[in-house]
């Protein structure tokens, strides 16, 4: 069982500016759009029906409305012809550079030996402010910074000067800001400043901690936090997140195909009820607000529709 200790209360009653209390009424939060339905705030389709050709059925079958983050023109073809067929669940999408993409660029390089690359960084950067100038994206991302491994804190530079244009872009047309982030939560306060400028800020598979998301929120930053397979596998530190973050700063992802279950090769949108009773189990567990599935179905849908818009 998890054991909140008094030092997790007393961050929760800086926060919320009162004692914490475990059995808090849930605060009706409703927007104008009807949010019964599951949401995944982070997923590439193209890359998981590449694996998985049925995904499309068992999206419209589950009734999930999603997010699709794509990198390439290739990518966010399919995705914006998935969003374009109109019918329910809603495809949002996104478009950015990802933080790993620089040092895939420098293999590349290596392995081409000379020869043409099979992409670059300039071409999905050029792309993104295209899509941006013509009005065809809902949100820009995923961007950020990733210094998992040496190989990634080698592009250190070239992730800053990156982020900087996202950023600078998403500023420009008020556009919501996806965020992949792993051992670098520093840089998301040192851009805290500009990042309040957004209508919204999304933590993909948020990893930082429950002080650090509550201080991002201090700070003004209208910060929302993704949690998928993570809180499944007994990452710690996102379960507790997830399970005492407030509810109307909740979101849930699959991350398909790329968050997999243990014993899974791949994640697909099966995996998102299954996610979500996590959720609601981790914040039952802990008394907060929002501890049933359907609070947690209806609380996300709520925060997704209130991050993407109604469509």
């Amino acid at each position: 069982m998890m054991r909140y200790h008094s030092k997790i209360n007393r961050v929760l009653e800086r926060f919320w500016g009162r004692p914490y209390e475990k059995n808090r009424p849930l605060p009706r939060i409703r927007s104008r759009v009807l949010s019964d339905m599951l949401t995944d705030a982070h997923c590439h389709p193209w890359d998981l029906l590449l694996r998985f050709p049925e995904a499309g059925e068992e999206r419209r079958r589950l009734g999930i409305a999603c997010a699709a983050s794509a990198w390439n023109r290739e990518d966010f073809i399919c995705h914006e012809a998935l969003a374009r067929q109109g019918a329910s669940p809603r495809v949002v999408c996104c478009f950015g550079v990802h933080p790993q993409l620089p040092a895939a660029e420098v293999e590349e390089r290596l392995r081409s030996e000379g020869g043409p690359p099979r992409f670059s960084v300039g071409e999905s950067l050029a792309l993104l402010e295209t899509l941006a100038e013509e009005g065809r994206l809902e949100a820009i991302g995923e961007t950020g910074f990733d210094r998992y491994n040496q190989t990634y804190r080698a592009t250190a530079a070239r992730q800053e000067e990156l982020f900087a244009l996202h950023l600078e872009l998403a500023v420009k047309k008020r556009l919501p800001l996806v965020l992949h982030i792993r051992r670098a939560m520093d840089k998301v306060f040192f851009h805290a400043r500009t990042l309040k400028k957004l209508p919204a800020v999304v933590l993909h598979s948020y990893s930082g901690t429950l002080r650090e998301g509550l201080a991002l929120l201090k700070r003004g930053v209208e910060a929302y936090f993704s949690f998928g397979a993570p809180i499944l596998l007994n990452h710690k530190t996102a379960m507790e997140a997830c399970a005492l973050l407030p509810p109307e700063r909740l979101l849930l992802e699959t991350d398909a195909p790329y968050q997999p279950l243990r014993g899974r090769a791949f994640s697909q949108w099966g995996d998102l009820p299954r996610i979500l009773r996590g959720a609601a189990a981790l914040r039952q567990e802990a008394g907060s607000p929002c501890g049933t599935p359907e609070e947690v179905e209806a609380l996300t849908g709520d925060n997704f529709f209130r991050v993407y818009g109604a469509g």
